[in-house]
């Protein structure tokens, strides 16, 4: 089922560059036997001539590193009449026999059955003669609006081999301004997970005494429960205290938690098992799911979070619901590999959210939602912005648009 213009190989290659992180060993897989293990696996519609479609999938497996992810590209059966009719024409050549027409639940599905899991998917390329820029415009920008999306001639899939269950160390960092009122008994409310946890405090300018409370915190819970330590920022913004204290960790997997406490550091545990049982490789937490305390989140915020949530649903091809929860989770040796692709998406994040959640994506790690109850703020204020951070995370949004979906 060769495509008809070299249109759409251009646009496939181009595509490809975009999906394969930079430094991944990727293999087209053809119908010559496979050798080695590989970072990325492409079958770009090889599924479709295949008469055992799961013993295929089966056959992949040997051929996958913990972390390899296998990019399935297949036709959408709408274009059937129009590839029929183009064979006629002599645009392309015809079928030797009629194709296997999957669809990506079915795909999906055979990969399940399998080991896999789907991490994300979507649609590609509208316009099939090459008319120069007019065709690179019609397929990279206005065959990804919704509905018209739906008319696209390529589905893509990007699947994960499912990691058997394992134990990690954990590294806890809390940024913590102006705090000072929450961090007296942090320690004893924060569960032990894993093989062992440390507590990563960032201290950023306080204005009052969280410095000296954490560190009268640490001196009175010395040997008991975790370790603890305690930095001084010397940049600004969260993100910078976020990057210090996971650039100090010495564990296996990461996390965030807020110093005010509005997520209940006892919600933890629910983020390490996700991680450890090989359910996801990035846990966000989604505080939009159970019923908030009154004063928790103004309205105007809960919507622009509503409104950001789907936005980046659309941008990542995963389920987001509340990109700016604090309480995150992740691998270190992820973390290190978003670090070093930063400047894909810029360094203009103040809170991080979105720089670990556009990282995480452009790696094609699955990301899972965490429910938290999300609990009004006991001591002190808020350090973000409605309207300018609004304005600046809109802003980082489009940006991003540009990076990952409109390419």
């Amino acid at each position: 089922m060769n495509p008809f213009s070299t249109a759409y190989h251009q646009d496939l290659k181009n595509f490809l560059k975009q999906i394969v992180p930079s430094g991944h060993r990727a293999y087209q897989y053809t119908n010559r036997k496979i050798s080695g293990k590989h970072d990325y696996l492409i079958l770009s519609n090889i599924l479709s001539y295949k008469n055992d479609v799961q013993n295929c999938i089966n056959k992949l497996t040997k051929h996958c590193l913990q972390d390899s992810r296998v990019v399935v590209i297949s036709f959408n059966f709408l274009w059937k009449p129009i590839i029929n009719l183009a064979s006629k024409l002599g645009f392309r050549q015809p079928d030797s026999r009629e194709p296997n027409w999957l669809s990506p639940e079915d795909i999906n599905n055979l990969f399940t059955l399998e080991g896999f899991e789907e991490v994300i998917r979507g649609k590609r390329f509208l316009f099939p003669l090459n008319l120069g820029f007019f065709s690179k415009l019609i397929n990279s920008v206005i065959a990804q609006l919704p509905l018209i999306n739906h008319l696209c001639l390529t589905h893509y899939q990007v699947f994960r081999f499912c990691p058997q269950p394992k134990q990690y160390s954990v590294s806890i960092v809390i940024p913590a301004r102006n705090e000072a009122g929450n961090i007296k008994g942090i320690l004893n409310k924060i569960p032990l997970m894993g093989l062992k946890s440390e507590i990563i405090f960032v201290e950023g300018h306080s204005t009052d005494n969280t410095y000296q409370i954490i560190k009268d915190e640490i001196k009175n819970h010395k040997h008991q429960r975790h370790q603890a330590f305690l930095f001084k920022q010397k940049g600004k913004g969260k993100a910078d205290a976020v990057r210090l204290g996971f650039d100090k960790a010495k564990n296996d997997l990461l996390m965030i938690l807020d110093a005010d406490l509005t997520v209940s550091p006892s919600d933890l545990p629910k983020f390490y098992r996700v991680l450890a049982n090989g359910q996801a490789n990035f846990a966000n937490g989604s505080r939009l799911i159970y019923p908030m305390e009154k004063q928790a989140m103004r309205t105007l915020n809960y919507f622009g979070n509503k409104l950001f949530g789907l936005a980046f649903s659309y941008l990542l091809g995963q389920s987001i619901k509340d990109t700016l929860c604090g309480t995150k989770a992740l691998l270190l040796k992820n973390y290190l590999k978003i670090k070093n692709n930063r400047k894909i998406f810029g360094d203009f994040d103040p809170f991080g959210d979105y720089d670990l959640l556009f990282g995480a994506s452009k790696l094609n790690l699955k990301i899972v939602e965490i429910p938290v109850r999300y609990k009004e703020r006991v001591y002190g204020s808020t350090n973000i912005s409605r309207f300018t951070h609004g304005w600046l995370l809109l802003k980082m949004t489009f940006f991003a648009a540009r990076k990952i979906k409109f390419i």
